[in-house]
């Protein structure tokens, strides 16, 4: 552990943090997608139950790592003990490169967005600088482009939220934990309320029970239910944020496995909850034919006429603040981590006098910045989704690889169903990744040509390093 890092975040705040980052908008859009893939109610219900139990499995192993090594950084550290330093590098790279900072550029530019159905002057089409565009440019079967760089008065905004957040986290891990909680309570009161009215109200008209028999992509049932799991599993990331912040966690021994498992499944139950409302209220076409794919907006305007929308944004602004402190906090810990080992900028392994790794976060806001200036987060997201989960999958490899590399080493807590759990959730993802290679493979090249660029560089940095501080 990094001298100077507190130990502050207890497990409400543990918890908090795992759900208000996992909470976001994509249970309120996600939904109309998996339904255009399945086409049945049964189907839907089946997609996020199954995300929910492989993710559940994929916590039960991480907390076992994050137990043992409860140090600042979380899946670096935990690579590098198992596999060695330049697989951990290409991690953080990815992680910095497009990952975190690319979600949160998303996210904020989002943000703006939304705002603007309460502010019309916030807008993705007025520009506050010309821009400068870009024409599609075409590599083989891939298309990248077409971008617009500058800046529009929703990403202004979100770019105020992201320099505001970053300066809540300097203040701090109490402070950013304080405000984490507090948001990720409104987040989940909001939901629950959701789910209530969608479970309790009747609708004007009941909806119509039939399978969705509109336009659809045409897969087989396998193939769609294993490209479903991209938008169902994107909607349930962010429960390993917490290992990031390992080091200032009272009692990890117990208090990081606890609250991965009790955050995942609060989750878990609310989205298969909040699915069960919107077939109650809007059946499998309602939910398939909602507009721009709003399902959550959709379910309400039928409950409640034409306020639901501006409920519904409410609603997702305060998800999108919640996950935005979640990600701003946790990440930079894995850039100092990194900077420890000479593979990050030198400054960034500092801490200030308030036990946080200040240079670090605003590192990481100037690239969120520029990510968010470029338009580009969008496609790079969409080219990172195979790459993650190949990290997911070996990180939790890693726990058979230290059982037998470090058989002696300390484990407060030990992988409830192992060795079963862990080879489910590597078996769920597996099956994922070759549904994405034979069905989206413009999901899957460009994300691993982005971590494999990673190479050179840390081929360049051990160099730099003379082969030490790794």
């Amino acid at each position: 552990m990094a001298a100077g890092y507190r130990r502050e975040v207890g497990l409400l705040s543990a918890t908090m943090l795992i759900a208000g980052c996992m909470i976001g908008s994509g249970i309120f859009v996600v939904p109309s997608e998996i339904v255009q893939l399945g086409r049945s109610g049964s189907f839907l219900l089946l997609t996020w139950a199954f995300t929910g139990l492989l993710t559940l499995a994929g916590v039960l192993a991480f907390g076992e790592l994050a137990a043992m090594f409860p140090e600042a950084g979380g899946p670096y550290v935990f690579l590098k003990a198992a596999y060695g330093p330049r697989v951990a590098f290409l991690f953080g790279w990815t992680t910095f490169v497009v990952i975190e900072c690319g979600s949160i550029a998303a996210v904020a530019s989002a943000f703006g967005y939304v705002l603007g159905t309460f502010a019309p002057w916030f807008s993705d089409a007025r520009w506050l600088l010309p821009p400068l565009r870009i024409a599609e440019m075409h590599a083989g079967p891939f298309t990248l482009g077409p971008w617009a760089l500058g800046l529009t008065s929703a990403r202004a905004a979100g770019l105020l939220l992201v320099a505001l957040l970053t300066w809540v986290n300097l203040q701090g891990i109490r402070m950013g934990a304080r405000v984490q909680t507090l948001v990720t309570l409104a987040k989940v009161a909001a939901l629950a309320s959701l789910i209530a009215l969608g479970l309790l109200l009747p609708p004007p008209s009941p909806p119509d029970p039939a399978p969705f028999a509109g336009p659809g992509p045409g897969l087989p049932l396998l193939g769609a239910f294993l490209v479903a799991q991209v938008g169902s599993l994107f909607a349930t990331n962010g429960w390993n944020y917490l290992p990031y912040i390992g080091a200032e966690v009272r009692n990890p021994g117990r208090t990081l496995p606890l609250s991965l498992t009790l955050g995942v499944g609060l989750v878990a139950g609310l989205y298969l909850l909040a699915n069960l409302a919107y077939l109650q209220v809007l059946g499998p076409g309602g939910i398939a034919g909602a507009p721009a794919g709003r399902v959550a907006t959709e379910t309400l305007r039928v409950l409640l006429g034409p306020r639901a929308g501006m409920i519904m944004a409410g609603a997702i602004l305060v998800s999108m603040v919640g996950y935005l402190n979640g990600a701003i906090l946790s990440s930079p810990r894995i850039y100092q981590a990194m900077a420890a080992d000479g593979l990050f900028f030198r400054t960034a392994e500092r801490l200030s006098a308030q036990g946080v790794p200040a240079t670090a976060l605003l590192i990481q806001a100037l690239w969120t910045g520029l990510l968010a200036l470029s338009g580009t987060y969008g496609q790079l997201l969409d080219f990172i989704i195979f790459a993650e989960l190949f990290f997911f999958v070996l990180t939790v490899a890693g726990v058979y690889v230290l059982r037998r590399k470090s058989p002696g080493q300390a484990r407060p807590y030990r992988t409830w169903g192992y060795p079963v759990t862990p080879a489910l959730y590597m078996a769920g993802c597996g099956a994922i990744m070759i549904g994405l290679l034979i069905y989206k493979p413009s999901y899957t090249w460009p994300g691993i040509v982005l971590v494999l660029a990673g190479l050179p560089v840390y081929g360049w940095m051990e160099r730099k390093n003379g082969g030490g501080r790794i």
